[in-house]
């Protein structure tokens, strides 16, 4: 590992622990300013003493000022216990690591195919602009681009799950079916809806920013020239256009994890898809301030991540911020 990179990577490590520091504050003192009493939320409508409820509260560190109980919680988790979910009494730690896997194959499929569908059509967009494809391509993408996410889902859901009854209305498996009795057929099937729709909503970016950087590459000086010597348009988008588009087709590739992210938590709503994104939605609604922390710190690290593998990815992809990176050490 040469020098550069591995300060790089320290540098990034440092940013990423001072996140995380800053997030975890955030979040903590953010739940705790929630109007929502943990205590009422885990209870419902079960009535106790006065004497119960504080001996609850005494058991969550709840009678305790917040910046301790933040104290505390931080402590635990410099040690790698994030606490019990109030709603799912389940450790933190085990509900992230099984749901996270629902999720990290729906956000990587969605990811994938929006990805590649996106790099396509803004190909194909700019190689043939103006045409009747290309006009076709951005105003899918824009009317894409201003579309909310649970409505594609709504719609979706409507159309291939209600009309025309292709696939199951929601969940990861069949209902009434054990996990380790369903197939991997099965899955994918109950899997199509909640990934195309995340998918369908990450493609409008790629494609437009594909398409204008193609053309810019189109009508460079050096296009000129290899037209001049005789190249065919197959040979000058394979050569010269594919090459030039792929640096940022990554970075928003890449930066789209955030939104990622973000949309699977109304995707996975919209289909019942027990991941992390419906976690989170039921960890709000209980007041279940353990697994919100949890579900906070982890969103920061996969986003992080995310941005990090983009940086990194940068090297490779173009050789002039590889040998940058070497002459700045």
């Amino acid at each position: 590992m040469n020098k550069s990179l591995l300060k790089y990577l320290s540098g990034s490590l440092t940013r990423m622990l001072l996140l995380l520091a800053s997030a975890s504050m955030l979040s903590f003192f953010l739940v705790t300013a929630s109007p929502m009493n943990a205590v009422d939320a885990f209870l419902g409508e079960i009535n106790v003493s006065d004497e119960q409820r504080a001996h609850i509260e005494e058991q969550w560190d709840l009678d305790k000022p917040p910046l301790q109980r933040y104290v505390i919680w931080a402590k635990r988790a410099l040690h790698g216990d994030l606490g019990r979910s109030v709603s799912l009494h389940q450790p933190v730690a085990s509900v992230l690591r099984e749901r996270f896997k629902a999720s990290l194959l729906l956000m990587g499929t969605a990811w994938t195919l929006s990805g590649a569908l996106g790099l396509v059509l803004g190909v194909a967009a700019g190689t043939y602009r103006d045409s009747w494809l290309d006009k076709i391509v951005r105003t899918f993408s824009l009317v894409l681009a201003s579309t909310p996410t649970f409505w594609i889902g709504l719609l979706v859901l409507v159309v291939f799950a209600v009309e025309l009854r292709w696939f199951p209305l929601g969940l990861s498996i069949p209902i009434g079916r054990l996990a380790s009795e369903v197939t991997w057929g099965e899955r994918l099937h109950h899997l199509v809806l909640p990934a195309l729709t995340l998918s369908i909503t990450g493609v409008a970016n790629i494609a437009l920013h594909t398409r204008q950087k193609l053309i810019d590459v189109l009508e460079s000086e050096y296009v000129v020239f290899a037209r001049a010597r005789g190249e065919t348009l197959g040979q000058i988008i394979r050569r010269h256009g594919l090459r030039n588009i792929a640096l940022p087709a990554v970075t928003l590739q890449c930066a789209s994890v955030s939104e990622l992210f973000g949309g699977s938590v109304l995707a996975e709503k919209v289909f019942s898809y027990p991941g992390l994104g419906a976690t989170a939605v039921e960890a709000g609604l209980h007041a279940d301030a353990p697994l919100l922390m949890g579900i906070a710190l982890f969103s920061v690290l996969f986003v992080f991540a995310g941005n990090l593998a983009a940086n990194l990815i940068y090297g490779f992809v173009d050789p002039q911020i590889r040998e940058g990176g070497r002459s700045s050490v």
